[in-house]
């Protein structure tokens, strides 16, 4: 570790050598939110990124900042830095920090604070940040304020704990970790440059952790279930098996010869082939059927968990009979049980009525056959992620969704950071409240690379999902849509206007399709 820069502010020196060490670590892209107490982090973040060493963002609210990173980290699974100075700032990140908690993303939270001896008497925008997270940061440390005697040579140990614990290279799930950073002042200098200081590299090797494996009974009829983060190893066993693959849109496994497309609908309206399912097997965090949660819940249904690196501990029924890594068997399958899927998913889906007019079905049909290759597509926790579960056809593309706790926020930031990280075009289907939730997001650094963004907002004047409560039925219908629909009249082609965006209202697939292929920031809004 490089020596201390004589007349240098302490504070400075800290920050420079830690993110010069996060970002030769890995953590090359730094979300940083403007603020006093953390002025010697934005400098050195400023410093590496015009060397060229990391790329800087620069947003300015919270809350959106840690979505943006958030995303960032779920299109590349690299750790992203997220600097906030002390006080609310630091409150405005826990739905990201939560989110990242249960979708086992990597986010390096480094939080700015004031010195202990400032802390609980009254100093302005101090609060307890250490804890402020609870269980949700897989490591929270608590770093005194440097001085001018102050040593460096912990900051290569801090580094290494906080990449190999937000990578999940220490045996648990990858997630967030928090850095609360104590400053006093002189709060920053010039020097030392960040881009000049030169790291020892870190050692990251991860654990070797012994894999676990179950041999099943290749005659009991079984389904293999891909939620959220299932990626292509549901793909491959249910095809190696000859099983049904029931993959939710934002499996990453919802393509393939095994793939039903209309398992709900199947659920639904053929109960005689549904009550012959002996097994499921899960991958992933399956989120979207009530009709799939509840054969977890079936006792004649045996359930066997493949564990995610990334979800985590899935297990809703508490009823899994094993917790594996591999599943081989150990007796013939009948492959007559998966065309007895195929024949009744066709069956059904072509029976569908197609509409008309631009109908959801045909919102989520259009989405995905215009999206190709390294395009990303993004769906918010609203209806149409569920029309998705039925529409969206198998087809081998990047989709994302925030589903650790299939939240509402920070839909727009979660895929700017995508389409930051990525640099794709990027789309985002979305309903109007969800839109609404994180509108603030639609401020743009305009340093940033140009985004080539499409938010495709259904707009149904508010929460139609709403609609399948049963309380939709118990309550007087004022009663309900004040309560639960919330309805609303924003003029969406003013809000783009204010924000810089560019607006388009499409009635049909065609003016649709020609939206979709426009570039730039663009919200096409969709009325129904």
């Amino acid at each position: 570790m490089s020596n201390l820069v004589p007349g240098a502010s302490p504070a400075q020196q800290f920050a420079a050598h830690l993110l010069a060490t996060l970002v030769a670590g890995g953590a090359k892209r730094i979300f940083l939110a403007p603020g006093a107490r953390s002025q010697a982090l934005a400098i050195a973040a400023g410093q590496l990124a015009e060397a060229g060493k990391a790329e800087l963002f620069i947003r300015l609210d919270e809350r959106s900042l840690g979505f943006t990173a958030l995303g960032s980290a779920l299109a590349t699974d690299d750790p992203a830095i997220v600097i906030t100075t002390s006080g609310t700032a630091v409150a405005n990140l826990h739905p990201a920090v939560l989110e990242a908690h249960h979708s086992g993303v990597p986010l390096i939270l480094l939080t700015a604070d004031r010195p202990h001896e400032l802390r609980g008497v009254g100093a302005n925008q101090t609060t307890e940040q250490v804890g402020i997270f609870a269980d949700a940061v897989r490591v929270c440390f608590d770093v005194e304020a440097p001085d001018e005697d102050g040593s460096l040579d912990s900051i290569e140990e801090l580094a290494r704990i906080a990449l190999t614990a937000a990578r999940g290279l220490g045996g648990q799930s990858a997630g967030p970790v928090q850095l609360n950073l104590a400053f006093r002042e002189p709060l920053s200098s010039t020097l030392p440059n960040a881009a000049a200081v030169v790291p020892t590299p870190l050692s990251l090797e991860p654990e070797n952790i012994e894999l676990e494996f179950a041999v099943l009974d290749g005659a009991t009829p079984t389904v293999v279930i891909a939620g959220a983060e299932a990626g292509p190893d549901a793909v491959e066993l249910a095809e190696a098996f000859g099983w049904p693959l029931l993959a939710e849109p934002s499996s990453g496994a919802r393509w393939g010869a095994n793939a039903i497309l209309g398992y709900r609908l199947i659920f639904d309206q053929q109960p005689a082939l549904t009550s012959q399912i002996g097994r499921v097997i899960v991958f992933g965090k399956p989120t979207l059927s009530r009709a799939v949660i509840r054969l977890m819940y079936n006792e004649g249904v045996d359930v066997v968990v493949v564990k995610s690196r990334r979800m985590g501990h899935f297990d809703v029924s508490h009823r899994a009979s094993a917790f594996v890594d591999e599943i081989t068997l150990d007796s013939e399958v009948d492959f007559n049980w998966l065309r007895q899927w195929q024949l009744a998913d066709q069956t059904l889906r072509l029976a569908a009525p197609v509409s008309a007019e631009l109908s959801r079905r045909e919102i989520v049909e259009t989405l995905w056959a215009a999206t190709e290759n390294a395009q990303n597509l993004v769906l918010g926790a609203s209806r149409m992620i569920r029309e998705a579960e039925t529409w969206a056809p198998a087809k081998p593309i990047n989709v994302f969704s925030n589903r650790g706790l299939a939240g509402i926020d920070g839909t727009i930031a979660t895929a700017t950071g995508i389409a930051l990280a990525s640099g794709q075009k990027t789309r985002v289907l979305l309903g109007d409240l969800t839109f609404l939730h994180d509108v603030g997001s639609l401020v743009i650094d305009p340093v940033d690379s140009p985004l080539d963004i499409q938010l495709v907002v259904v707009n149904d004047h508010g929460g139609s999902i709403f609609e399948a409560l049963e309380m939709a039925k118990a309550l007087p219908a004022t009663a309900f849509d004040r309560l639960f629909r919330t309805p609303q009249q924003v003029n969406l082609a003013a809000l783009a206007l204010a924000y810089g965006w560019r607006h388009e209202f499409v009635q049909n697939e065609d003016e649709l399709r020609e939206a979709l292929e426009l570039e730039g920031r663009v919200l096409i809004e969709v009325e129904l």
